[in-house]
């Protein structure tokens, strides 16, 4: 008697527990409330920048085929160049290897395979790569141009936009309701509608990369002159608040 008494409170516990969730939702779909959005947006100058690099072997007597430069005489330099900037050496990663075909006079010698080599190097501005750049032989770097950039603080900018964009949902909620010489009660509901993070490639006024082809030592190197587009982080988020 007893299990059957039992089985038939549990059996009328859980037909409530529906039932008063149902009464609870509709009891706050009928409170007096607010439903608003509000909209942040913070833009930030990157303070990392993401150079690709490409490397390649070549000949010092090109005519000839002689004197072969090797990639790994040139990788040497490259990482030499990047401790002396004061630079970490993981700011150097291997991006991708591959090669060429020397066609240089087919009927006389066949092509010679030169060996090329990929890598992107972070830095905290361009002005590094200049300087770099600038310690590498010319005739052995192939291209060194922007891929990306960033910010360090990027997951901290978003947390502070979007804690931005509720006040200003919060602000705007209370002056309509006091335009109605109402008040805001407690909030009700929080939903993040969207989020946009625009991340640019930096505008160059003029090239911030030296003519690696025609640089012939450090003292070619001058000033960069780069005109940053900031990061653009935004949020919208929609806040429902009670009016009391």
């Amino acid at each position: 008697m007893k299990k059957v008494f039992l089985l038939g409170y549990l059996f009328s516990v859980s037909a409530l527990f529906p039932a008063f969730s149902q009464v609870k939702y509709e009891q706050l779909a009928q409170l007096p409330k607010i439903e608003v959005a509000g909209f942040a947006e913070m833009e930030v100058v990157p303070d990392e920048i993401y150079f690709n690099i490409s490397l390649r072997e070549y000949f010092e007597d090109e005519k000839n085929q002689k004197d072969k430069v090797v990639i790994s005489t040139l990788e040497k330099q490259l990482i030499k160049a990047i401790t002396d900037a004061g630079l970490p050496k993981d700011a150097l990663s291997i991006s991708g290897l591959g090669g060429y075909q020397n066609y240089t006079d087919k009927k006389k010698k066949p092509a010679t395979f030169l060996e090329s080599k990929q890598y992107e190097l972070k830095v905290s501005g361009p002005d590094k790569l200049d300087v770099i750049m600038s310690k590498v032989e010319s005739r052995g770097v192939q291209y060194a141009n922007v891929s990306r950039v960033d910010h360090s603080k990027r997951e901290e900018f978003k947390k502070q936009v979007k804690i931005d964009a509720l006040k200003a949902a919060k602000d705007k909620a209370e002056y309509l309701v006091a335009s109605l010489e109402q008040k805001l009660g407690k909030v009700l509901e929080i939903k993040e509608l969207d989020e946009n993070l625009y991340f640019p490639q930096p505008m160059f006024a003029k090239a911030n990369v030296r003519s690696l082809a025609q640089a012939e030592s450090a003292d070619a190197v001058t000033e960069s002159d780069v005109q940053y587009q900031k990061i653009k982080i935004s949020y919208r988020m929609q806040a429902a608040f009670e009016i009391k």
